[in-house]
């Protein structure tokens, strides 16, 4: 199954532009919206996508200066903000309720979504995010945010994806192959990049690490919630999910694998498609 390419326009304070996403299964099927993490890209679930679509509109879009869309003028405008205005365009035009899956920011941005008073997020998968991030994990990512590199070919950014995303716990050469021919953006001279706006590590790096506290809005969510947690993860801290299954989310641990799982195994698949088919 090949998935339909659309976009989507939204409106911030430099102007409009185009969020990209990706579309799967029918569209009159109840809508599924997969949401990836800071630097990557819609292509990241095209496993589970494809797993799913024979019962759900599955749509993933690429956020704001990553994968297809639109890069923004002004680096300072990629913020959490900025990303839930643009999915909250995306939401209006898909119409009616909708399951999230959200990895890393694609969670925070679900959870701020779900806590609004009417949202249509129905139930909701967390992929390895929390209401409470770390200080250290914070500053870790934000020295990681360096300008993307460039790399004579697919082969040796697929060689810096396995060394950099280590922790992820893509599951076989496969799916290596596939993560690095969607990640890659070919540079004039013939080289290859990774897919997303410089601005976006700018934004990361102006600011001073500190700990994200979201429990203003964890505490207003009352749909039925997955939280998915990599035993390894320095984000997710098991403190932070114990409060959270005390709230009532359930919890699925991913052994040997850290921030952020990549969903691309068949286990961690069947736990999303079982608990999403259960409403």
């Amino acid at each position: 199954m090949e998935a339909r390419n659309r976009r989507v326009r939204y409106l911030l304070t430099d102007g409009f532009h185009d969020m990209a996403y990706l579309e799967w299964g029918q569209p009159d099927a109840p809508s599924v919206v997969c949401v990836h993490g800071l630097t990557r890209q819609a292509h990241d679930f095209d496993r589970l996508a494809q797993a799913l679509a024979g019962d759900f509109r599955v749509i993933c879009p690429d956020l704001p200066g990553r994968g297809q869309s639109d890069w923004l003028s002004d680096p300072a405008l990629y913020q959490p903000q900025t990303y839930v205005t643009a999915l909250s365009h995306l939401l209006a035009v898909i119409g009616g309720p909708v399951h999230w899956v959200g990895t890393s920011l694609g969670g925070i941005c679900g959870m701020v979504i779900a806590a609004q008073p009417g949202t249509p997020v129905a139930r909701m998968v967390l992929n390895d995010i929390g209401p409470f991030i770390p200080q250290a994990a914070v500053a870790r990512i934000r020295d990681y945010m360096v300008p993307p590199p460039e790399f004579p070919d697919a082969t040796a950014l697929e060689a810096h994806l396995r060394l950099i995303h280590d922790a992820f716990g893509v599951p076989d050469d496969a799916a290596w192959a596939e993560m690095a021919r969607h990640s890659a953006r070919a540079l004039p001279n013939g080289a290859v990049t990774l897919h997303y706006d410089p601005g976006v590590g700018e934004a990361m790096r102006a600011q001073e690490p500190a700990d994200v506290n979201l429990m203003g809005f964890w505490q207003r969510i009352e749909v039925p919630m997955l939280t998915i947690r990599g035993d390894r993860s320095d984000l997710l801290l098991p403190e932070t999910l114990l409060e959270m299954e005390r709230s009532g989310s359930r919890s699925f641990v991913i052994p040997g694998v850290g921030h952020a799982p990549a969903l691309m195994d068949e286990k961690s698949i069947s736990v999303i498609a079982a608990f999403l088919r259960e409403s």
